[in-house]
């Protein structure tokens, strides 16, 4: 019996987990419902790709979407905007806003805000605390929830647990991968002095290579005495690529774009633009992520997209608050790397679609197969194009990569068979939904989350 879509995709290059090849994909009910070769009349409609490579959506877990609180910077309505122009499918968005996504109720009131808003697919992270440490267990299986983030550094917001009886007592309790923002807190508040006023690439030699090898160490050892799984979060230096080599077994590892993309060279042309938080280091670092990618030592690659707007930035550092727009640049930067020969287009799949899915447990995402959600990134490998600040859809309107030239340039971003954005366009009314996780699957809400709330008062 001949099957029939409600989509067909026809005449592009699939890459999946057969490797790169011609193939049409059929899409039924927003599930992938055939991959092989099909004739156009099998489908209610069809996008002919002839010339296109389709990419299983592409997931960027770690941004700063900064609603509720700091909406003048960004909110989950523009983040997501910005996400699909890009090619991005779904996102993992992180607790500190203001309020901090610390309870159940600020999860819940993220999740409404976020229906009916959100472009993309999401999961929010919730903030692990010396405070809220009895209720992770329940917090982290939430529907919704990507899982416990912890600060073991300052960063932008309030969230912080730099003490190892802290993040051990958070370890001892949790069962899903948790996410740790990794600087070591007492090293920072000693080498705060070494901030040069109005300059800026004073930052890396403040927050230095040592302070992240020190809070990764702790964090790891940590982990491994309890037996749990950690997630380190945008690895930025050779030290820590060389430690976590060791430490596979316990710890997943990320490395964001910018940090493969620039070097201390851009503190010249750029100032507090490039100023991030673990900061943007000198070429030896950036030459140990690309070995460490190179040798499977990174798992994914997160933008780390945390806006403020251009008046912001332009206060004198250290005035000037650390973080950058990077979630609509993620895919064209990347491609243009694929395209440079700094790594193949399978190994960018698996640290964007295949890599998230994998050690995050995600449902039905991450690749092109049957039976998964029909979410596609795709793209044009040979596009030239220049990226250019009248193009990022961010709030702040901004990006450091302003007049770069790329080849590669996502051209449509498809959500559970709904064609999201095409050709730098939105066609499709806000629609994305609660990204489901493998572990969190046999919860039942119904009976947890009441618990939670009555706890909570």
């Amino acid at each position: 019996m001949t099957e029939t879509f409600d989509l067909l995709l026809k005449g592009g290059t699939v890459v999946n987990q057969d490797g790169i090849a011609a193939r049409d994909v059929g899409v039924r009910a927003g599930r992938i419902a055939g991959i092989g070769s099909f004739d156009a009349a099998q489908a209610g409609e069809t996008i002919d790709c002839t010339g296109l490579t389709l990419l299983p959506g592409v997931i960027d877990t770690q941004v700063h979407f900064r609603e509720p609180g700091m909406e003048h910077k960004e909110d989950l309505e523009s983040g997501s905007r910005a996400a699909v122009m890009g090619g991005v499918t779904g996102v993992f968005e992180m607790p500190n806003t203001n309020p901090l996504t610390t309870s159940g109720d600020a999860l819940a009131d993220k999740i409404r805000r976020a229906t009916g808003r959100m472009h993309c697919d999401f999961a929010f992270f919730v903030g692990g605390t010396h405070e809220n440490v009895k209720d992770l267990p329940e917090l982290e299986m939430l529907p919704g929830a990507a899982g416990i983030k912890v600060f073991i550094g300052s960063s932008t917001g309030s969230l912080l647990v730099a003490d190892d009886p802290g993040v051990r007592a958070i370890l001892k309790v949790i069962r899903r991968r948790a996410a740790f923002h990794c600087e070591d807190e007492p090293r920072l508040a000693e080498r705060r002095h070494l901030r040069v006023p109005g300059d800026a690439s004073s930052h890396p030699v403040w927050r230095d290579e040592i302070a992240a090898l020190t809070a990764t160490t702790r964090l790891v050892n940590l982990a491994r005495e309890e037996g749990k799984r950690v997630h380190v979060l945008h690895v930025t230096s050779a030290e820590e690529i060389a430690f976590l080599r060791g430490h596979k077994d316990v710890a997943t590892v990320e490395v964001t774009p910018h940090h493969l993309t620039m070097d201390a060279d851009w503190y010249a042309r750029l100032g507090s633009l490039v100023q991030m938080n673990p900061p943007v280091r000198d070429a030896r670092h950036k030459a140990a992520l690309w070995r460490g990618l190179a040798e499977g030592v990174v798992d994914v690659l997160g933008s780390d997209h945390a806006p403020h707007t251009l008046e912001e930035k332009a206060k004198p550092y250290p005035e000037s608050p650390s973080g950058m727009t990077g979630v609509q640049t993620f895919v064209p930067m990347m491609l243009d790397h694929v395209n440079a020969g700094r790594l193949s287009l399978e190994r960018f799949v698996d640290l964007s679609s295949a890599g998230p899915a994998r050690i995050f447990g995600i449902a039905t995402k991450g690749r092109i197969a049957v039976g998964y959600d029909a979410d596609f990134t795709i793209v044009d490998l040979k596009r030239r194009q220049t990226i250019t600040n009248a193009w990022i859809a961010s709030k702040p309107g901004w990006t450091p990569y302003d007049g770069v030239e790329v080849t590669g340039w996502p051209v449509g971003t498809l959500i559970r068979g709904n064609r999201v954005m095409w050709e730098g366009e939105l066609v499709t009314p806000a629609s994305g939904a609660p990204i489901r996780f493998l572990e969190a699957l046999g919860a039942s809400t119904a009976s947890r989350t009441p618990t939670l709330i009555e706890r909570l008062g």
